[in-house]
């Protein structure tokens, strides 16, 4: 026996499936626009990922040019310190005239040995390519460190996107909530990546 609604029943089931349907396209708005700021952000962070790789690169052949060029100082230093030795034995027994003029040799070896020791207005000293070294070296380790948090909150930013379309795919609440939560570690590992890359070793 077919049941014969009335015409108040037939609207008020109507209208109660208006509510649910006005629901789910608002749950379905919020989550469209979720993924699109968490799309937004992967966007910014991958951008950053890149570009603190990049500057890693670039101080790391720093770093090494500068120890390069370090080392290369060292050994003309210590060519012109054991060529001094070497003149100065030779001096003892000398004419006075060659020993005057081995005593300017040794007086301008001795000053270029100085110079390579440490010239503070060219920063090419030993003593100076030593501090720039470590400096580009420092550079290198924050930009490394930057690095890793950006890919962490890149890998985050990513689960987020597809745990929120999930929820809209499948319709599962909570799936929405944990979108919401990769998406706030994202952001926060993106904060230490910009501006504190050093304060979590990873």
């Amino acid at each position: 026996m077919i049941a014969v609604r009335g015409e108040g029943e037939v609207d008020a089931t109507e209208a109660q499936e208006g509510i649910e349907d006005e629901v789910k396209d608002a749950r379905t708005r919020r989550l469209a626009l979720l993924i699109a700021v968490l799309a937004a952000l992967l966007a910014l962070v991958s951008m950053q990922d890149d570009n603190t790789a990049q500057d890693a690169i670039r101080s790391n052949i720093e770093a090494s040019d500068l120890w390069t060029f370090f080392q290369s100082k060292t050994m003309r230093q210590f060519v012109i310190e054991r060529d001094s030795e070497m003149l100065k034995v030779e001096r003892d027994g000398a004419s006075p005239e060659k020993q005057a003029a081995i005593d300017d040799l040794l007086k301008a070896w001795a000053a270029k040995s100085a110079k390579y020791e440490s010239e503070p207005e060219s920063g090419e000293g030993r003593k100076e390519l030593i501090a720039r070294a470590k400096a580009a070296e420092a550079d290198r380790d924050e930009a490394l460190a930057a690095n890793n948090h950006f890919g962490y909150a890149s890998a985050a930013l990513q689960l987020a996107i597809v745990l929120a379309s999930a929820s809209i795919i499948l319709g599962i609440g909570w799936l929405a909530y944990l979108a919401g939560g990769f998406g706030v570690v994202g952001v926060v590992f993106a904060g230490l990546g910009a501006f504190a890359p050093t304060l979590l070793p990873l």
